[in-house]
């Protein structure tokens, strides 16, 4: 489990890298929703109960 976390805290620090540099609306709001996606998922699996929580 620790390594589906690892993966998905390493691919939203890209994004955020990615956020800061881009210039277009149209990116912006594409990496917003992928963050948005990474952090319901990463707060999904940090739910007390469920299986390899951090």
């Amino acid at each position: 489990m620790s390594t589906v976390i690892e993966s998905l805290l390493a691919r939203k620090q890209k994004l955020v890298e990615e956020l800061e540099k881009a210039q277009a609306a149209a990116d912006r709001d594409r990496i917003e929703h992928q963050l948005e996606q990474i952090n319901t998922a990463l707060d999904f699996l940090d739910r007390p109960g469920s299986k390899g929580g951090r």
